[in-house]
This record gives C-alpha cells, structure tokens and sequence, in this order.
C-alpha cells in the first residue's frame, strides 16, 4: 500500500505558498532527526521507503530498536556512519495550508560554510538545542550567522525535552538564555517550542507530556507565520549573466531576476555606465510574457544597442544601486589558511568576479558575547567586520536591501577554493575627489631618454639563497652599461617605507604590497628596478605581477636548499631561530611557497653568480628591455 496525501490536500498544497527555511544548531542536536519526522509525519513517504528506512535504521540508526528518521536526509554514506551531518541536504514537503522546502545543515564547527549556503536562502531558521546541554558556542555561532545573513524569522526548538523530563524550567532557562544573547542581533520574531523530534512531541501534534506549554507545534507555526519577501517587493535588478548573440538581429540578455519586477516598457539602466533603455521583449524560457518577478529566470531585449556584458546590472530607471570600489562588508572566513588583509583574493558578487583586498580588518565578533574585538586576522569560521577594495567599481545594495546583490563570495586565487561570504554594507566614500591626472610625459617617453624598457626583476627565496648577491652583480653590470637602475632590497627597505612592520603573516603581505606599489611608480620613471625580498607567498608575487603591464614583471627564483642556505647563515638568522630567539622564520616556522613557473630559475649553490647574473641580463636582451641603446 503507497502511503501519500490526500488528492484534495496536494492540490490545496500546490496553490499554497512556499515557505524556505532551515535546521540549524550544534553537532547531534536532532536538526537531521526533526525534518527526518516531519517528512514522516506529512506521509509523503511511499510503503518502500518506509521499508528502506527501517532496514537502514537496523544498520546504522542510533535510536535502538526504533527508526532512525536522521537517515532520511543523511545521504552520504560518512554521515551514516559518523552518525552526523556534512553536506546540505534539501527536501521538499507540503501540508493542506503550504509547501515547504527544508534545508539540513551540518553542525559540526568545520562545516560551518555549508551551514551558511543553506541559511543564504532562507525565509526562517529553526535553531535547535538540545535540553540536557542548552546553548553551546555552535548554537551561538549559527545564532550571528542567520543575523548576518538577513534571516528575521526564528524558531528556538528546544529537542530532546524527554531526556529532561520535560520539564518546564529547563525549557524557560534556555529560552531566557536565548533572548538574552540574541538581544541585538535584530530579529523580528522568536518563537520557543518544546518538543522530542524523534518521539515526535510538538513537532506535527500536541503533546501530553508538556501541559505547560500552550502554543503552537511546529508545523502549525511554519504553516502559519507569514514571511515578507524583501527582494520581490524591493525595485528591479537584473545581474546579466549571458549576453545572447545567435545572429546579428538579435542581441538579449539573460539572468535570475534578483529583486523586483519588470514589465514591457519599462525604462531601465546599466548600473555601472548609467546608459538607458526600455525593455523590448521579455521571456521566460521559450514562452513570451510581459512581466518578470525576484527568483524568475528572463530573457529580455531592449530598444536601443548599448554595451551590456556579462557581470553588469541591470535596474530600475529610478532606483539605482551603489556603485563603488571600496566598501564594508561582515565577512564570514571558512579557510583553515587566515584570512590576511592586503592579500588579494577574487570577489564573486552576483554575475560579476574581480579582484579585492581586504584592507582594513575593522573587528573581530566574538559569538559567545557579541563584543567586538580588535584582531589582524580571521582565523577559520570566525566572523569580522572589514573594509574591501575592488581592482573596478560594482554595483550592489546593502545586503539588508537585497541578499542577493548584496552578497559575494571570496575565493582563494591559486586553488579556487571558497574561502570565505560576506554581506555588503555600504559604500565608502573616501578618496572620491581623486582622480587620475593626465601628464605630459608618459612612462615609455621617461623610459626611451634612459634609452631601456622598465621592468622589474623581482628576485625570491630562502634567507641566505644569494637573492641580493646576484641582484647586486646584476645592477653593477647594467650600470656599468649605462642603465638606469635601482635595487629594493628587503633588509634596506625594513629601515624606512616598512619600519613599522613585524614578521607575522599579514605583516609580511602588507611588506610586498607596499614594495610592489613602489616597484610600479619606479617602472613609471622608465626605470629597471631589481626587488630582492624573500617574498614567501605566491599570491603576493601575483599580485605584484598584476600591477604591471604584461611582460614587465620578472619573477627570478634564487632556488638554494636550505641546507646550504643554513651553512651560509651570513647574519646568524638560522642559528637564532633553531634556538627560539627569532619567531616567524621562513623555512623554520613560517612557509615558502617555491614559485611554479618562475620566468628564470637560478641555483647558486651550483653555478657561478656571475655567470647568473649575465644569465639574467641575456634574458633582458631577448626580451628588448636594452635593445634601444
């Protein structure tokens, strides 16, 4: 026998609305085992599924001779055999009033970003506790990160009320407790619910176990509380994702609609170049309509040919979002690697992705107090405030506007990991009076009087691997053909522009950043500037990289082992950092990150310096930058 609803409820069902919301909370706190009961309880489950339940739960369940319900939504075979969550599951379910799709996100600390994908779509969290332990750091945690991540709407469910007894001042101490912390964290409703999620008390009926308490079950709360969608009533944006281009008559531009609506006739602008139109034709798939919602994906073409591409907004005529480069943001970090200001990362906001840097790390959250704390990193799942730059303006709103073009994601340059989501804030303002001046003489004018191309050949690796030896060698011989040249040196340099920085990790990539700026104004004097600094990161060298015209910048590996690099020891660094004396070492106790593909790669411990040095000048010559002597 199939175990389904009603016709009359799934009809009901399917004209109802869709509520999104989420389980949330500390590891083995039930959120798997709760939605596993209500998927149960709304008999969408078919008589084999139920079978396959409950021979699996013989298997793998925790509940003894009962049904595991946690099985429904733990899929991956690791989760049934840890017996928790890590991926997140979504599911779908309907009652006669509304449809529900239900996201189940892990609550392990080290899952924490997949808890924040499963919250950024939400209309409601259904925060879990677990009675016998009350409120834990983890269901602190995943408390700030609804906040943060725009959700109003939520449930305090306080699970496993059996293993108490059911007792009316544990459930009152923990939601006082609740209320209490979660005082500033803006939220517009708070409701408290008693109940066992695997006896099913509350959950989809009443329970006799808990007299006390006189309102509504959960799913008559998710049935019944209304949720105001902020995008849809908020004015048109529309990210383009695809420019469609099949022949020369026809030229749209597809995306999500991701606030608002638009109609046929609607005057609408790009939000970057604040270009105009109105809309021609709208689209729907294949099927024409003549309006468009938040949440729908278009197709839309406009009256007049103006340059759109992939990444620009488009939105209302009246309602323009920000446009800027410089902003703040509350970051969320998932790396085990810190997050380091200066260090450029790529930011993926809506359709668009360009380079940013965290430049100013204004505090750190501690979720246990809600204070905020002064700090130089984020370490991996804390949450800070922050001040970004972007290499290029984009358009977004506050995130409290709109979740989805206020939202973005960082990614790690070299491995394309996600390493961190943030919620934009506002613009900032400073610097807008300054603008770029136009001067008489240009950098390749500077460059042809010194009758040479600027460039920078930026020498890397171990302390004592002979960078400055070589680099020295080479500036004498330029000189002594006439060049003009100057060399950075990393010891020298620490005297003056980088007295004020230590040997921490994000010290050290504000020391390159402000070495690389330098570098660039340098190359604008039509110089060859040699840059002799230990430079352990990549992604500092990359970023160095970018800042010059393409071809200009010379990565040169100094590959000496650290054996040998020991053995010299010219300064006694070594010796001293063995001995505990010096902290943050590179090659000791702080990485080398070897470049990949260096444009030279020298081993002094093998060849001759001098003989490097003419190497790297006849690698000057084959690439012209002295062929205009």
């Amino acid at each position: 026998m199939t175990v389904s609803m009603p016709i009359q409820a799934v009809t009901a069902a399917a004209e109802a609305d869709t509520l999104r919301f989420l389980t949330c909370g500390s590891v083995d706190d039930g959120k798997s085992t709760l939605i596993g009961r209500l998927l149960y309880d709304s008999q969408l489950l078919m008589e084999d599924q139920v079978a396959d339940l409950a021979r699996d739960s013989e298997k793998h369940g925790t509940a003894g001779d009962q049904i595991d319900f946690a099985l429904l939504v733990d899929g991956l075979e690791a989760e049934r055999e840890q017996g928790i969550t890590i991926d997140v599951a979504y599911r779908f379910f309907a009652t006669p009033k509304r449809r529900f799709i239900v996201a189940d996100t892990p609550g392990h600390v080290q899952y924490t970003r997949n808890m924040a994908t499963g919250a950024s779509t939400a209309d409601l969290a259904v925060l879990l506790v677990d009675a016998s332990k009350g409120l834990l750091t983890q269901t602190r945690r995943h408390a700030v990160i609804v906040s943060l991540l725009g959700i109003r709407n939520v449930v305090i469910a306080v699970n496993k009320m059996d293993l108490v007894g059911f007792e009316e001042s544990t459930f009152r101490e923990i939601v006082a407790d609740f209320r209490e912390f979660a005082g500033d964290l803006g939220f517009a409703d708070v409701t408290a619910i008693p109940l066992s999620a695997r006896a099913g008390d509350n959950v989809s009926s009443r329970s006799p176990k808990s007299p006390w308490y006189s309102g509504p079950t959960l799913i008559e709360h998710l049935e019944t509380i209304g949720v105001e969608n902020a995008a849809t009533s908020g004015p048109f944006r529309l990210p383009v994702q695809w420019v469609c281009r099949p022949n020369q008559n026809f030229r749209g531009f597809a995306g999500s609609v991701a606030g608002g609506r638009v109609k046929l006739g609607d005057e609408i602008v790009v939000a970057a170049s604040g270009r105009t139109s109105t809309v021609a034709s709208l689209a729907i798939g294949n099927h024409p309509v003549e309006e468009a919602f938040a949440g729908q994906s278009v197709m839309l073409t406009l009256a007049d040919e103006i340059d759109i591409s992939r990444g620009d907004v488009l939105v209302a005529k009246g309602s323009r979002p920000e446009v800027s480069d410089q902003f703040a943001a509350n970051l969320i970090w998932f790396d085990a690697e810190h997050l380091l200001p200066g260090r450029q990362y790529l930011m993926k906001n809506s359709t668009r992705t360009v380079p940013v840097q965290i430049t100013e790390l204004k505090y750190r959250l501690d979720v246990e107090t809600l204070d905020h704390g002064a700090a130089k990193v984020l370490e991996m799942n804390e949450i800070g405030f922050a001040n970004l730059s972007a290499s290029e303006p984009i358009a977004f709103d506050p995130y409290a506007s709109n979740r989805e073009t206020g939202a973005f994601i960082l990614i790690d340059r070299f491995t394309n990991a996600t390493v961190g989501a943030g919620m934009l804030s506002f613009a900032l303002r400073r610097a807008s009076n300054i603008h770029w001046q136009a001067l008489d003489v240009d950098r390749d004018a500077r460059a042809g009087l010194k009758h040479q191309k600027p460039a920078v050949l930026w020498f890397t690796g171990l302390s004592g691997s002979g960078k400055s030896t070589v680099a020295n060698i080479v500036e004498r011989k330029l000189f002594g053909r006439g060049r003009h040249t100057i060399i950075l040196d990393g010891d020298n340099v620490r005297h003056g522009l980088n007295r004020d920085l230590g040997f921490t990790d994000a010290d050290r990539v504000e020391n390159i950043r402000r070495v690389a700026e330098t570098a660039r104004l340098m190359t604008d004097a039509g110089l060859i500037v040699l840059v002799s600094f230990i430079s352990p990161f990549r992604s500092e060298r990359e970023m160095a990289r970018g800042l010059l015209p393409e071809g200009e910048f010379v990565e040169i590996f100094v590959d000496t082992p650290i054996e040998v690099c020991r053995q010299r020891d010219p300064k006694g660094l070594y010796a001293r950092a063995d001995a505990g004396e010096i902290r943050n070492f590179t090659g000791i106790d702080s990485p080398y990150e070897a470049p990949e593909k260096p444009d030279l790669h020298l081993k002094p411990a093998e060849v001759d310096p001098e003989l490097l040095a003419d190497r790297v000048i006849a690698f000057l010559e084959e690439r012209g930058k002295l062929s205009n002597a």
